[in-house]
Order: C-alpha cells, then sequence, then structure tokens
C-alpha cells in the first residue's frame, strides 16, 4: 500500500509542476540541452532503481522520473526543428515506430529474460541503465537547431505558397508584420534596393519573451474558440488523465490478482501485444472514413463505455488472464481514440499552434490526474484500496461516456434540425 499512495503520487506531482516551464524552456533553449536533461534523468532514476533504498531515496527517484517524462517533448520538438515540412509526415511516422518497436523489444525482452532465462529483476533494470546511458551518449552528437517555433523563429524558414505562409509547418494567413514575433517579416521585405551592393548580414533579433507569451495566449484563445476542436480536447484530457492511472497502477492490480511470488507472471508479454496490437489499430484509422463531425462526439462516447466496461471486468473478475484480456482491449481502444483525436485537432491548425493545444491538453490532463491521486490515492486523501481504485476509475470512464453521450445527442439534433449546408454535408473527414 505504501507504494501506491506515497511513492508512485510523486511522479504525478512532479510531472504536472515541471510541465509549463520545461514547454517552454525546451523552446528558449532550442530543443538539444533539454533533450539532454531527459537522458540524464533517466541515467539518475535508473541508478536509483538499483540502488536506492528507503521511502525518501524512492520518492526522489519519481521526481527524476517526473522530469524525465516532462522533458519528452522536446525530443519530438526537436525532430520537427530540424527537417523540411515536407517530410513532417515521414518523421512522425518513424519516431511512433521507434517507440512502439522500442517498447515492445523490451517487453518481450524482458519476458524472456525472465521466464525462461531465469534473470532477476535487478539484471533486467542494468539493462535499461545501459540503453538509456548509450541514448544520453548519442544525444551529444545531435546537430544543435538554429530556430525554434516560438522564441527562434527565424525569417528564413518562410516560404510563401500562394500567398499564404508556411513557417516550421505551420500555414498561417498572410497578415501585417506588427503581428508576428521577431524574425517573421516578409522575406519580400528584405530584399535589398540594389542588387549590386551585398545585403548587410543582420544578426538574428533577441525574442521579445512579453511578446511571445501573449502571443502564446492570443493563440489560446483562438483555438479553443473553435467548438470542435474544444470537443476533442476535452475528451483527450479526461481520457489520457484516466489512461495515466489506469497504467500507472495495473501492475499493482495484477500483483493483488496474482501474486507473482505465487506464480510466472506474463506481464511483460502482454505490454507487448497490447502495444501492438494498438499499433495495428492505430493504422487501420487511416481507412476509416466517417463524418467524425457529426458522429465524433457519439462514437466517443460508445468507446468510452468500452474502455469503461473493461477496467470494470479487470477489476472485479479476479482471473489473471482475464485482467490480461481486459487491459489489451482498453489499451487497443484508447490509442485508437487519442490518434482519431490526434488527427481532429491538427487538421487545421499550424505546428505553432498544435504544440500548444498539446502542451494545454497534456497540462490539464495531468491537473486532473493530480487531483484524482490526491482524493484517491495518495495516503494524506482517502488512500483507498487498489480494487477501489479501479472501480472509481471504471466509472469514471462511465462519466465521461454519458457527458459526450448527452451532447453528442444535442449536436446530432441541432444538425439535422436546420437546414443543410450542402458544402459541409459533402465533406467526410478521413481518419
Amino acid at each position: 500500500m505504501k507504494v501506491f499512495n506515497e511513492i508512485y503520487p510523486v511522479w504525478t506531482y512532479s510531472y504536472l509542476v515541471l510541465l509549463f516551464p520545461v514547454f517552454l524552456a525546451t523552446d528558449y533553449l532550442r530543443y538539444k540541452p533539454v533533450v539532454l536533461l531527459q537522458g540524464l534523468s533517466l541515467i539518475v532514476t535508473w541508478f536509483m532503481l538499483l540502488y536506492a533504498q528507503g521511502l525518501l531515496a524512492i520518492q526522489f527517484l519519481e521526481f527524476f522520473y517526473g522530469i524525465a517524462t516532462a522533458t519528452e517533448i522536446a525530443y519530438y520538438s526537436y525532430i520537427y526543428s530540424v527537417v523540411d515540412l515536407g517530410r513532417y509526415q515521414k518523421v512522425t511516422s518513424y519516431c511512433r515506430s521507434a517507440t512502439l518497436v522500442g517498447f515492445t523489444v523490451g517487453s518481450v525482452l524482458g519476458q524472456i529474460l525472465v521466464s525462461v532465462a531465469g534473470w532477476s529483476l535487478f539484471s533486467l533494470n542494468v539493462i535499461s541503465l545501459t540503453c538509456v546511458s548509450v541514448a544520453f551518449a548519442v544525444a551529444w552528437f545531435l546537430p544543435m537547431p538554429q530556430k525554434s517555433l516560438f522564441f527562434h523563429h527565424v525569417a528564413s524558414t518562410c516560404q510563401r505558397v500562394n500567398g499564404i505562409k508556411v513557417q516550421n509547418g505551420g500555414i498561417v494567413t498572410d497578415t501585417t508584420t506588427s503581428n508576428h514575433l521577431p524574425g517573421w517579416e516578409d522575406t519580400e521585405s528584405k530584399i535589398p534596393l540594389n542588387m549590386e551592393e551585398p545585403p548587410m548580414e543582420e544578426p538574428e533579433p533577441k525574442p521579445d519573451r512579453l511578446l511571445v507569451l501573449k502571443v502564446l495566449w492570443n493563440d489560446f484563445l483562438i483555438c479553443y474558440s473553435s467548438r470542435p476542436l474544444l470537443c476533442w480536447s476535452v475528451w483527450w484530457a479526461l481520457s489520457t488523465c484516466g489512461y495515466f492511472q489506469v497504467v500507472n497502477y495495473t501492475q499493482g492490480l495484477w500483483e493483488k490478482v496474482m501474486p507473482s511470488r505465487h506464480a510466472a507472471i506474463y506481464n511483460g508479454g502482454v505490454e507487448a501485444v497490447s502495444t501492438l496490437l494498438g499499433a495495428v489499430a492505430v493504422f487501420a484509422v487511416g481507412y476509416i472514413k466517417i463524418s467524425w463531425s457529426t458522429w465524433g462526439e457519439m462514437m466517443l462516447s460508445l468507446f468510452s463505455l468500452l474502455i469503461a466496461a473493461a477496467v470494470y471486468i479487470m477489476d472485479t473478475v479476479g482471473n489473471i488472464w482475464v485482467c490480461y484480456a481486459s487491459y489489451v482491449v482498453f489499451r487497443i481502444i484508447y490509442m485508437l481514440l487519442i490518434t482519431i483525436a490526434t488527427f481532429q485537432i491538427a487538421a487545421n491548425l499550424s505546428m505553432e499552434r498544435y504544440a500548444l493545444v498539446f502542451g494545454v491538453n497534456t497540462f490539464i490532463a495531468l491537473a486532473l490526474q493530480t487531483l484524482l491521486t490526491l482524493i484517491v490515492v495518495d495516503a494524506s486523501g482517502l488512500g483507498l484500496e487498489i480494487t477501489t481504485q479501479f472501480l472509481i476509475y471504471a466509472g469514471y470512464f462511465a462519466l465521461i461516456a454519458v457527458v459526450f453521450l448527452a451532447n453528442g445527442a444535442v449536436s446530432i439534433m441541432k444538425k439535422y434540425r436546420k437546414p443543410e449546408d450542402p458544402e459541409s454535408s459533402s465533406q467526410v473527414t478521413t481518419s
């Protein structure tokens, strides 16, 4: 109980507190230093996992792991800063594939080494420490980006396409220079009148921090004034909160159902299977054709209800194989829906605004998770048993399903009551 009530919550609190400052520092420092910080944090985490003893030491371990997870955004942001706009889709696919492959290989290898070769968990953690150390060393050789999305947005990255500016993957309407950050000036305004004289090289203007924050706030208001984006973002934040809780404490529930000292466990294999099947579901998303603007909320309600059922069955049946199967179903549905939500949110946003919305949604999810952890898990709150916790998580997802069912029903009735717009009805989003 002490592990669940006094140790695990430290990660949640650390992640929440660090997320926003890390989001700004990542862009201001141009990614690479924060990528190195992530690698160093992982090394400290696994070193402490091997040798730390006592409650306070393990809580510090969770704090460093919170740093590692909060700085994860730097890795993905770094990739976009060093490649051209036309390669965004490919590098996104590469990053997602690398993550899934690494997770799957690690899960399968760990399961084989424990179940077949009889290795100890200490030995597995030594392998993990070696891997993160190698990754940290490799990160030192990454090139330092010259630009970033907000603080170092240089004009040379801008191009004109039919009168629309394309900036670091963001397509925005052409507006006056006064509305842009330093370095967003029209490239045509920098062409010298006398072509015989070489243009003077001007140093990159220093970023105006207050202006950056003002633009972020204006973008925040613009993004969340869109009802469809707000709807998908609300589901993203609510479901991610519940997903974090279930994934973080599932191992504890499995240990309760089938203690590892009494029988062979296959937790690693289950993680691998759920990841692989989730990847297949994510791949299949590209072939789903449905009008998400009409039926999106109803689909979110239906699948949230299925998630609630999976969590409830995992909690109440008391059979480890049923738990494993329910967990696989849970992860597949979540990975499927979070991918659809990502597509829907990113479809009409610039890269800058997508990064902002992603950060805000994640922050809200962590704030909700912190509140849920403080009330349900933390020893200073209710400090409930693991089985009672999962019963609450099932009810949480069921509540999400009810909210989106009601909202979706109202939206559909409003849509079919008014005269149908021929343009909107002909648009079918492929996600």
